[in-house]
This record gives C-alpha cells, structure tokens and sequence, in this order.
C-alpha cells in the first residue's frame, strides 16, 4: 500500500448523546443518502431520517453534520462540519458527490463484465488529487482464464506503486480486510464488478442487491442506487456506491491533472515551454520519458484523452 496515511475523523464515541430535553444541535454521521433523504446515526447506533435546512443540498455519506430533531426519528441537518477530504466527480455543468471524509479509494474490477481502464486512471487521478491511498481490487478470481489476462493488464499499476489485490469475494473476501483496517474506504467501479458482493462478504447483514451480468452486452446491470456507509470495527468503515461509468475530472485543472499521474512527476516543468499540456508540444519532457521508456504510453494516452475529452466528459 503507498504511503499515504490520513485517518478518518470518525470516532463516534465523542459524540454528545441526544437529550430529547436539550434544544442545542447534535452530532452524527451521514450514513446513506436517498436524493435529498439523508440518514444521520448517533452514538450507540440510533438512526434518523433527516433533511437538510431549507433547500440546501450537498451533505454526503461520511459527512459529520449538526443536526435538530423535529420529532421522533425525524430532524433537520443544520450544519455540515469541515471536511478533511470531498471526492466527487464533474463535468463542465454539474458534479455529483460521492463520499466525503474518506482516506482510501477502492477501485473494484473484474474481468468479466470488461472493465474500463480509463475510469481506473480516473479514479487514481482523483485519489491522487485528495492525497488519499488508492487500491485496485479484481474481483471474481474463480474466472481463471479471463482474470489471468485481466491482471497482466493490471500489473502496470502494481510497477507503478499502487497495491493490486486479486479475490474472489464469493468465495473468500478475508485478503481484503487487512487493506480496510483504520480507514474511512469508499468502494467505486462499474456496474457488474462486485461492489456489493465485496459488502455482502463483508458484512452479511447489509444484504446489498446484486444483479446478474449481461453476457451478451458485456455489461454489469445497475444494482445500488444508493451510497450507504457501514461500520466494519469501531475505526474501520467502508462505503458502497453506486456504479459508474464515467469519472468526470473537470473540477481539476490541467496542471493538476497531470500530477494526477505519479510517474509524471519527474518530469513536470522539465519541458521546454512552462505551459505544456504534454500532447503534441515540442520538447516534451513526457513525450521524450515515452520514447525513453521511462513512462508507459499507455498511461500517456490515457492522460492525453482525458485532456482532450474535459469540454465533454460525462459524469
């Protein structure tokens, strides 16, 4: 795992216990959002179902919020409290929140349906941009065929630095839980990958929905609908999500985009003009690095369409 190490705020343990007498705010965690219905849980476990004041918007699961009881298992969020870390994802007219607070991203893949690698680099982009740990999963492992040639692909990130582990989350999703250990983790991926299969493995009482793959269109079908955070140990906590099929990076500028790729880093400022977006400018830093084979041209080209697609990227 790289050598990240930013902890979640998380102890719920400090949190004040509510006193249906007492007219000040109360403490608690986001722990699922259902469009503008949010749920809100205290210390030792209560749950509401809140709003938020007026006809604001923007709370997310992993926020640590204020809220106002309004009767019984209802209140009204009033405040949202500073965030170490917001991961969403944009384009050029809107963004959609994903989680907040979290210190590890989780890319979920599998060799059946295909996975998308440019939503991996994406992803890792995204990690990079938060400084948050970043780890690839491929999942259904039992495939072995398709997996065998799923991970040669994958090995790339591996040489890169990231951790990529391989299971099978059907049959044994144990090799995980050493990676989950002290971190507030928000699992992502495509529809179809075995995001809530990894939950269900994990925590058999969260009963996630699954759906079955089609075959014929090489595609997952969409099972969550919503983000619902769950409790693993007292410092330990994971985020199911809905799957994606794009990561909109607009909200990141073009300068950081490129420190989005750490093997880019060597060479940031080392070419010839101080404004090169490394695509086709003369004396590229990152071009020569390619041609030196000191960076992948696939990752190259990956950063170049990610470039050339930001007026258009969908969320």
């Amino acid at each position: 795992m790289r050598g990240k190490d930013r902890r979640p705020i998380q102890d719920l343990s400090l949190v004040h216990s509510f006193s249906s007498e007492s007219p000040l705010p109360i403490l608690g965690q986001i722990v699922a959002v259902f469009g503008r219905q949010y749920l809100v849980e205290f210390t030792g476990g209560e749950i509401l179902s809140c709003v938020m004041r007026g006809k604001k918007g923007g709370a997310v699961c992993g926020d640590q919020v204020k809220i106002q009881r309004t009767t019984i298992g209802l209140g009204v969020i009033e405040t949202i409290l500073p965030r170490s870390v917001l991961m969403y994802r944009s384009n050029a007219f809107r963004k959609k929140l994903i989680a907040a607070n979290i210190t590890q991203i989780v890319i979920v893949v599998a060799a059946v349906p295909s996975f998308n690698e440019e939503l991996i680099n994406r992803c890792l982009a995204a990690a990079e941009n938060q400084s948050i740990n970043a780890l690839i999963v491929l999942n259904k492992t039992d495939l072995i065929e398709p997996t065998r040639a799923a991970a040669t692909s994958l090995s790339l990130y591996r040489e890169l630095g990231y951790t990529l582990l391989q299971l099978s989350a059907k049959m044994d999703v144990a090799p995980l839980l050493p990676y989950l250990q002290g971190h507030l983790s928000v699992l992502v991926g495509q529809s179809g990958m075995g995001k809530s299969t990894i939950i269900n493995a994990l925590i058999p009482a969260a009963d996630r929905v699954t759906a079955e793959i089609s075959v014929a269109l090489d595609a997952g079908r969409h099972a969550t609908t919503h983000a619902r955070l769950y409790h693993l140990n007292k410092n330990s906590h994971v985020i199911d999500s809905p799957g994606m099929q794009e990561f909109g990076l607009h909200h990141i500028n073009n300068t950081s985009l490129a420190w989005g790729f750490v093997e880019f880093h060597p060479y940031i400022g080392q070419c010839k003009f101080s404004d090169c977006l490394h695509i086709s400018e003369p004396g590229c830093a990152l071009t020569q690095a390619v041609q030196d084979r000191k960076i992948d041209i696939r990752r190259l080209g990956f950063y170049r369409k990610l470039i050339a697609s930001r007026g258009t990227s969908l969320c």
